[in-house]
């Protein structure tokens, strides 16, 4: 069995005296692409900022095979975890290059330019509008930019809360289109989604999170045969995608 590259055992995490996260357990494994779908509210982002340290949690989280729990965020982005934001939290009065050096600061000079000319390619509307302001983009333009920005510490583990939120359907296709090119470069992908047709389409492993907890897990293909789990949430954007 592969091991884990991201290992999260019985996560709990707490907003004051309400636990709004109960003992959740995923893994992602090495190049794999596994998503958590569940609607709005139900733990999924708080569940990421967990892991990513932004949120105090009790529980185990492991990456690359040490625990993280008391790893400061920093120390996590350099070990390869990186989150890209639902709100996407770019600089709106920097240009788009700017925004993007900024995402690889604690890398070598060189390896910047190099990273730079990779995501260039890799998303080359971002070239197109280098010296635009950040500000100035379109919905889809900023999450490519917040994508590329992550892309430029070279991570690990790319992790994306809500990628496809607020995007018209071509543009919510692009960005998983993306993100399956990506893992096929060895970048392995948590991705959390309401749109839960769009994220089984690419999975690998689906979790499903209902009121801070997961209450189902398998391949796309047997979430997909739930007939409750259909009712419920393939629905979500299903007919824009």
């Amino acid at each position: 069995m592969t091991a884990a590259l991201l290992d999260v055992r019985d996560l709990c995490v707490s907003y004051g005296r309400a636990q709004v996260v109960h003992d959740v357990s995923i893994a992602v494994t090495k190049g794999a692409l596994v998503t958590v779908i569940g609607s709005n509210g139900a733990g999924k982002t708080t569940l990421l900022n967990a892991v990513m340290g932004l949120l105090s949690a009790r529980g185990h989280i492991k990456f690359r095979g040490g625990e993280i729990n008391s790893v400061p965020l920093e120390s996590r982005v350099q070990a390869g975890l990186c989150l890209v934001p639902e709100r996407r939290e770019l600089f709106a009065d920097m240009p788009v290059e700017d925004n993007l050096l900024l995402g690889g600061f604690r890398r070598p000079r060189a390896e910047r330019k190099q990273t730079l000319d990779e995501v260039y390619a890799r998303l080359p509307r971002l070239q197109e509008r280098r010296h635009q302001l950040a500000g100035t983009l379109s919905g889809g333009e900023r999450q490519m930019l917040a994508m590329g920005r992550a892309l430029m510490a070279r991570p690990t583990l790319l992790m994306l809360d809500e990628p496809s939120l607020g995007l018209a359907p071509k543009i919510v296709r692009d960005v998983f289109h993306i993100l399956t090119d990506l893992r096929k470069t060895g970048v392995s992908i948590l991705l959390v989604e309401q749109n839960a047709r769009a994220a089984l389409e690419v999975a690998d492993y689906a979790y499903v999170m209902e009121l801070g907890a997961i209450t189902t897990q398998g391949s796309p293909a047997e979430i997909s045969r739930d007939s409750r789990l259909v009712e419920s949430y393939l629905g979500l954007g299903g007919n824009e995608y």
